[in-house]
């Protein structure tokens, strides 16, 4: 696939991820509870996985958060959205790797990794480790909603295979 392709993919990719972050956005959190939201920008990182490839996922990944937070955050969120994200970005690509887990498998253990690293990000940020209980509640967040997210995402990778030629089915 020639460069131009695939940066308009790529573009496209984020563009929908900052779509659908900003229509979350609009949703009040779950049981009020802070910090726990269901992750629908999670879709476009486990296409971008299964289609593209772990490194295409990485970098849609990175982009995504980093223009997230510029453009809905501030500098903390910055800060917990990258520990969250590359920490289920790794958890996900390695167990994607082994072959021996569903996509939402790999999507709900990518739900809790993500909780894992915004909760380890605010005890080292806030220099405090009496915030370790709260991830008890973010774990039961983050295997809801990786559950859903994962069967979101195969349902589009599911479909999508349906649209594409045989030529982009190997390029994607």
């Amino acid at each position: 696939m020639n460069s131009s392709k695939l940066t308009a993919r790529y573009g496209l990719l984020i563009a929908l991820a900052l779509i659908l972050s900003y229509a979350e956005a609009q949703i009040p959190a779950f049981f009020t509870v802070p910090g726990m939201k269901l992750g629908l920008t999670n879709v476009v990182v486990l296409f971008a996985l299964y289609t593209l490839g772990e490194r295409s996922a990485l970098l849609v990944n990175l982009l995504r958060i980093v223009l997230v937070s510029v453009l809905f955050g501030n500098g903390m969120s910055i800060a917990y959205s990258l520990s969250g994200g590359l920490l289920s970005g790794l958890v996900m690509i390695l167990l994607k790797k082994t072959g021996k887990f569903s996509i939402v498998s790999v999507s709900v253990a990518g739900g809790v990794a993500h909780n894992v690293g915004q909760i380890l990000a605010a005890i080292v940020l806030l220099g405090t480790k009496s915030l370790a209980w709260y991830l008890l509640v973010l774990w039961f967040s983050g295997l809801a909603s990786g559950l859903v997210i994962g069967v979101l995402g195969g349902e589009v990778c599911r479909r999508m295979k349906g649209i594409l030629t045989p030529a982009e089915k190997r390029g994607w």
